[in-house]
């Protein structure tokens, strides 16, 4: 007999049910990937204006379609040919026009899963504020109901009048996503803050923007990276852990509303956006970052290439090369993950485990001895899986006996399955 779905499954739209014990609905995150979404990007008169056009050119990478509406001023700074370049769509500024009836403000508001002002000049945040409708853009933001993001830009003098401030508090608290810009040089030739933010830092608030808010609530704390155990000033023993799978976690878990601690080992990734970020070196580092926020935390998610031992002694100085070999005794690393499973309570504890043999075997033995609720496994000699690689192949086992096979996908495709089965859990246990 067919098996139906549960009301947890149909209310929540979890990925996976823990009542059912299988997959249904949508994932909260993997549904608000980038690719297909739609975008409207309001430019408006600043210099930072010929920004949008790279800005533009890193949505369409993400096969996000791109459509731009710009305000008179704007086209001082930069022409609608060249958004009509890249996008493949006219660049919209008429209110009245007739020439594209079929695509007027109700429509272009619709269009988009989110509209993104960049730059936001203080006119245009003024406008917004008050609910002036009195051009194309105005009118745009004012019919629209998809998430907004403005993106202010202009000299710090009018960034920290109290009116633009103001009026920013004002747009902030009916849901507004604002970056805030960035400290620097200023177009008038003066330091201060008021520069475009990173469109890096743009691009990932627009991707917040429109990911369901799932794990609003809950604070979860993410290791990542790997650590170093130095033996002498210069010389330290380390893993290939790159820690980009804790990074996609942290980020992932941020869009979808959560309250973020990425407690990361030495990495070349720039930082998330959004998290609390605590750098660490050594795996006692470690351990005394993440057991010091335990108490304060409903999910911890271990992903952090931990070395299991340590140089017993570490040297002053250099150590000189000698004829002979080099020993070096070593002893035991504290073990984080049996830590937290020993004061686990009614967290959601997730690990991981990489391994080169024995896959299911290994992963099954370590989920039950360190007490944890899920462990990630994933096999280090398969192609696009492990270590450095920006994709990631998984099995999720769980408590009950339960593998989920995950194929190849993109580590915050993977990061976004792994967070399904956190929030299946979370609402398993009614909390």
């Amino acid at each position: 007999m067919k098996r139906k779905r549960c009301i947890t499954c149909l209310d929540l739209g979890v990925h996976y049910c823990y009542s059912c014990r299988k997959m249904s609905g949508q994932s909260g995150g993997t549904e608000k990937m980038a690719a297909g979404k739609k975008a409207v990007l309001g430019v408006t008169g600043g210099i930072a204006a010929y920004k949008a056009a790279e800005l533009a050119k890193l949505l369409l990478k993400k096969d996000i379609s791109v459509m731009v509406v710009m305000t008179e001023n704007a086209k001082e700074f930069i022409t609608p040919l060249t958004f009509q370049t890249l996008t493949c769509h006219p660049a919209f500024s008429d209110l009245f026009s007739q020439e594209h009836y079929d695509l007027n403000h109700i429509s272009l508001a619709a269009y988009g899963d989110v509209i993104v002002v960049a730059p936001a000049t203080a006119n245009i945040i003024g406008k917004m504020a008050a609910g002036i409708a009195d051009d194309l853009l105005s009118t745009v933001l004012l019919a629209a109901r998809a998430p907004v993001v403005v993106c202010p830009a202009m000299n710090d003098n009018m960034y920290t009048h109290p009116a633009v401030q103001n009026n920013i508090r004002i747009l902030q608290n009916r849901g507004v996503h604002i970056v805030a810009p960035d400290r620097g040089e200023l177009a008038c030739k003066t330091a201060g803050i008021g520069r475009l933010a990173e469109l890096e830092a743009i691009v990932e608030a627009i991707e917040t923007a429109w990911t369901d808010k799932d794990l609003a609530g809950e604070k979860i704390l993410v290791t990542a990276g790997p650590t170093r155990e130095p033996f002498d000033p210069v010389r330290f023993i380390t893993n290939y852990s790159s820690g980009k799978m804790g990074y996609a976690l942290a980020t992932m878990a941020r869009r979808r509303g959560a309250e973020v601690i990425l407690v990361s080992g030495p990495t070349v990734l720039p930082i998330p956006y959004g998290v609390d970020f605590i750098p660490v070196e050594s795996a006692v580092e470690m351990r005394d970052a993440v057991m010091s926020r335990l108490e304060t935390v409903t999910v911890v998610i271990k992903a952090a290439a931990v070395a299991d031992y340590r140089p017993a002694v570490r040297a002053g100085n250099k150590i000189k090369k000698k004829r002979g070999p080099l020993n070096i005794d070593l002893e035991k690393n504290p073990d984080i993950i049996a830590e937290i499973g020993a004061k686990k309570g009614k967290r959601v504890v997730v690990g991981f485990a990489m391994e080169s043999e024995n896959l299911l075997a290994n992963a099954k033995a370590k989920l039950f001895a360190k007490n944890m609720d899920l462990i990630v496994a994933n096999d280090l000699h398969q192609d696009g899986a492990g270590f450095q690689s920006d994709t990631n192949i998984i099995k999720i086992l769980d408590l009950q006996g339960g593998v989920e096979t995950v194929p190849l996908m993109d580590k915050l495709d993977i990061a976004a399955r792994i967070l399904d089965r956190v929030k299946a859990l979370i609402y398993a246990g009614s909390r």
